[in-house]
């Protein structure tokens, strides 16, 4: 039995059915063989499990079980003060549990090992309807791109929750799925797909961070390069101090390197040494 269940309640029908339709609408759609006092919650889309209790004072602890590193650290974020230990979390309501089932459920989708995993079926799939004789030429580089970069920007609406990471703009059909360390640079399939190589941003800005025309620094404050005069840059909406809506420990690398040719670029635009 699950740690949670000796410190709860043996919960009663009524209670059971909310937590597993709280799973099943948000990301947890299967529940496991029942225990008296906990529900264990898998889903076929990623390698997550959600434990929920119901402890003696009201409300639902949550406990996670992740492969991904990243998961927790990453919800401890997004519900801070919520948390009760370094994997569950205390919430009071129905609906503050399919808030943090749902966040769970769209991190674990989109952090690295699930997207690597979900690209290479992919790209499986995909290579299977290939006429033979295409494995290795030109047509195969160019499926494995175009389902890498969907599977990316997938991942990255997961991430950000469908807003631009800078803007908060939420409309998909202008965000733009970015690479801080491009793709043709990358070393491996797992950096192209890893959700921390990038951000989500309005096309724009998308433009703009692609050519290392802006970037950001170790705090996510916007760097405008010397290039974009003044008045494109009010023009662009610029020119007010701008700020990533959050950064994890796992951008700095990919930041570190996309600030090198940015600022590679800032010099040769304005002919000073490197």
């Amino acid at each position: 039995m699950d740690a949670l269940a000796s410190l709860s309640f043996r919960m009663n029908p009524l209670q059971r059915t909310l937590i597993e339709k709280a799973g099943h609408d948000n990301g947890f759609e299967h529940a496991l063989a029942q225990e008296p006092a906990v529900v264990a919650m898998v889903s076929a889309r990623h390698q997550t499990r959600a434990v929920v209790s119901v402890p003696p004072r009201g409300g639902f602890n949550v406990l996670f079980h992740s492969i991904s590193l990243a998961l927790l650290p990453e919800l401890h974020r997004a519900f801070e003060g919520v948390a009760t230990t370094v994997d569950s979390f205390s919430v009071a309501t129905v609906a503050d549990l399919a808030l943090l089932l749902r966040r769970a459920a769209s991190l674990s989708q989109a952090l690295p090992s699930q997207a690597a995993q979900d690209y290479q079926a992919e790209v499986a799939e995909a290579l299977e309807k290939l006429p033979a004789g295409s494995r290795g030429t030109e047509v195969e580089r160019l499926v494995r791109q175009r389902v890498g970069q969907d599977r990316f920007r997938t991942a990255m609406l997961d991430y950000w929750g469908g807003a631009c990471a800078v803007k908060k703009v939420s409309i998909p059909s202008v965000l733009r799925a970015s690479h801080a360390k491009p793709w043709a640079d990358c070393a491996s399939d797992e950096e192209r797909l890893d959700v921390f190589n990038g951000f989500l941003l309005c096309a724009h800005l998308d433009a703009l961070f692609d050519r290392f025309l802006i970037s950001f620094d170790e705090a996510g404050w916007m760097l405008v390069s010397p290039s974009i005069s003044t008045k494109d840059g009010e023009l662009l909406g610029l020119t007010e101090p701008l700020q990533l809506r959050w950064l994890a420990p796992e951008h700095a690398s990919y930041l570190q390197y996309h600030r090198m040719r940015f600022n590679g670029a800032s010099n040769a635009e304005t002919g000073t040494d490197i």
